[in-house]
């Protein structure tokens, strides 16, 4: 039974995701591509508003919101734990909290050995979208 989770979250990073829910009234995804804009920011969206590709990894679910990463980005980060949180500012980036002055962002450490010998299995957008 795996007890390590990929991605965690921030109790103020919480606040925030109620926050949109309330506003939205809709899910929330996250998506982290390491391409333009923020770089590697972690972008939210109400769900579905971002295309899923094949190659965009499923990093698991964090508070209630789907956590994908791509392939490329992924490949740099699989041996990491991340952690949502947020931080004041604006990013550049077409993520939903933008116009709240804040934005979302990773804090990072590498797993133990242990703990990634433990972690659940990722799935690929190609998987994902076979499935439905």
């Amino acid at each position: 039974m795996s007890s390590s989770k990929r991605v965690l979250i921030t109790q103020a990073a919480k606040e925030v995701i109620d926050t949109l829910r309330k506003r939205f009234g809709s899910e929330l995804m996250f998506h982290q591509s390491g391409g333009c804009c923020d770089g590697s920011s972690p972008m939210c969206f109400e769900k579905g508003d971002f295309k899923v590709g094949s190659q965009d990894i499923w990093m698991g679910e964090v508070y209630g919101c789907d956590f994908f990463m791509s392939a490329d980005q992924f490949d740099y980060w699989k041996h990491t734990e991340l952690t949502l949180d947020v931080t004041p500012g604006r990013g550049s980036s077409f993520s939903i909290e933008i116009p709240m002055g804040i934005r979302f962002m990773i804090r990072s450490r590498l797993f133990t050995l242990e703990e990634f010998e433990s972690l659940p299995p990722v799935k690929t957008g190609e998987e994902l979208l076979s499935e439905s």
